[in-house]
């Protein structure tokens, strides 16, 4: 075969530092267009995105070139400073991990919806309740006393 041929579309879950509040409505859109500019710099596209005050969704198509850590080092890195030269908020960080999830084709329009009802389904289910089930739902093992540092 003469050409790559892919469609790797990645839910991703990151926090802010220690789930400070941060992303306040003024941050917010502006946050996530940086992030979208991000990912189509390194090849890829950003499907849907929306954040809640602690952390962050995406829902991307990264490329076959660049290895999904890498890419998620690139966004947080390059966002985070963007946000401490552009709004000068000192103390903003994003967490040292984050959570990526392969997500097929055809439920890429469930995944959209769920990223969009954040605000609505923050009303019930904390950040932590949120990743936890989301890690449960894809066999990830983890050891909670790890999790949240």
């Amino acid at each position: 075969m003469s050409h790559t041929y892919t469609n790797l579309l990645t839910h991703v879950i990151f926090s802010t530092k220690d789930r400070e509040p941060h992303i306040t409505a003024a941050l917010h859109d502006d946050l996530l267009a940086y992030m979208g500019g991000i990912v189509r710099e390194i090849g890829g596209a950003l499907r849907t995105a929306n954040a809640r005050p602690d952390h962050v969704h995406l829902l991307c198509s990264l490329p076959p070139t660049i290895a999904t850590s890498d890419a998620l080092r690139l966004v947080k890195t390059n966002s985070s400073r963007w946000v401490h030269r552009e709004r000068q908020l000192a103390g903003f960080d994003w967490q040292t991990g984050y959570g990526a999830f392969s997500v097929s084709h055809s439920l890429a329009p469930a995944v959209t919806q769920y990223i969009g009802d954040q605000e609505k389904h923050h009303r019930r289910v904390t950040f932590q309740e949120e990743f936890l089930t989301f890690l449960k739902k894809n066999g990830i093992a983890y050891d909670e006393r790890y999790i949240w540092s």
